[in-house]
């Protein structure tokens, strides 16, 4: 009876998605570690075992925790954004839009990966390793959040008015999320956003 051998190009496509599959375990384990231990509780080890793999994978994909931890909120984030994206499509049209979409931003920077990438944040304020890592991120993902922002609400970049009010708005909702790690501060949350899309809408539309 005969076998069939793989090719080397199926070998190789199987190793590729044998490793695309190890390091979306990695990522996704260690914003999980993050948010449930905090930054000094996240280390290469504990993240390996909690994506079930083994320590010496671990350090082929990422050789450094700083590495690790800054790839994983960004490959989270980027599944995030698409899910917000996705969702905003199901959202009201007309004067209840503005609010939908604050309301979803306001969710969105009190989650989980909010929390994950407050660890890094404030661990990088010493750190001169992880700062160098986390800063084009936190760039990359204020830029992102912005665009995405003024594309679901349809508003006009060019006018620094409204570019400014937008920055104002995701500055405020950030802020919130801040406070909320303390206290859940949802309801207050909701009622400020509120108030806010009224603003927003009378001074970008």
């Amino acid at each position: 009876m005969s076998s069939v051998v793989p090719t080397r190009k199926e070998q190789t496509r199987k190793e590729q998605q044998r490793s695309r599959l190890t390091r979306q375990r990695l990522m996704e384990a260690a914003v999980e570690c993050l948010v449930e231990y905090g930054w000094s509780g996240t280390t290469t080890t504990v993240v390996a075992e909690r994506a079930g793999v083994s320590r010496g994978a671990q350090l082929h994909h990422y050789p450094t925790r700083a590495e690790l931890v800054v790839a994983a909120v960004g490959h989270v984030g980027k599944v995030l954004v698409d899910d917000i994206l996705a969702a905003a499509e199901k959202l009201p049209s007309g004067p209840e839009r503005t609010d939908a979409v604050l309301q979803m931003l306001g969710d969105f920077f009190s989650g989980p990966l909010f929390v994950a990438a407050l660890e890094l944040w404030v661990a990088a304020r010493t750190d001169p390793q992880l700062l160098a890592a986390v800063r084009p991120f936190e760039r990359r993902l204020g830029r992102e959040t912005h665009r995405l922002t003024v594309g679901v609400l349809g508003l006009d970049d060019s006018d620094p008015a409204v570019r400014e009010a937008v920055q104002g708005t995701l500055d405020m909702v950030r802020g919130m999320g801040l406070a909320n790690l303390l206290t859940d501060d949802s309801a207050r949350r909701q009622v400020v956003l509120r108030r806010w899309a009224k603003i927003l809408d009378a001074t970008a539309r």
